[in-house]
């Protein structure tokens, strides 16, 4: 009932994210918190939770399968909740999740709470053997490692031949 309803009783006592099933917790735990994603991407190397998610990292990012386009500024989007999030944060400037602490607004409450750790607790759990950098999330520092330390860099630019560690280095 609590599905239907909107109603999302189990909460995560790291994050404080809230879901409607204990399932939906359960999963959120093992691959947010405790990085397990066995899910692994062969081109770039991302990881995820579930084979529906790499399916779908491989189509909009590798084969650029993106059919939700923006009409204001062309962007596009392989998802259409997240064309109306990028359509509602950018465009129309809505970010209804305020920081209590510094007054940072945010589009999505997981950035929020983001914030919240990495900025003002402080909190990066996830540290390079290498350089001693710490992150919040294990795939950002997965990302720091394959790229700074190891010079994986999976995005070539068409035009020109160069290539980049992150496919929005690209653009500019």
């Amino acid at each position: 009932a609590s599905v239907h309803e909107g109603k999302k009783p189990f909460k995560c006592e790291t994050c404080y994210a809230s879901f409607a099933q204990k399932s939906q917790l359960n999963r959120h735990i093992a691959s947010v918190h405790e990085g397990k994603k066995p899910f692994k991407c062969e081109t770039c190397y991302a990881s995820f939770a579930q084979k529906s998610q790499l399916n779908s990292h491989i189509a909009s990012v590798h084969e650029g399968k993106k059919p939700f386009k923006c009409n204001t500024c062309g962007a596009s989007f392989f998802h259409k909740k997240d064309l109306k999030r990028h359509v509602d944060s950018v465009h129309e400037g809505k970010k209804p999740y305020q920081c209590n602490i510094c007054d940072s607004f945010f589009s999505l409450k997981a950035n929020l709470n983001l914030h919240i750790r990495a900025v003002h607790e402080e909190d990066k759990p996830f540290k390079c053997n290498v350089c001693d950098a710490g992150f919040t999330h294990k795939q950002v520092l997965s990302h720091h490692v394959a790229s700074v330390h190891e010079g994986r860099k999976p995005f070539s630019c068409n035009i020109c031949s160069a290539s980049f560690a992150r496919k929005h280095h690209m653009s500019g």
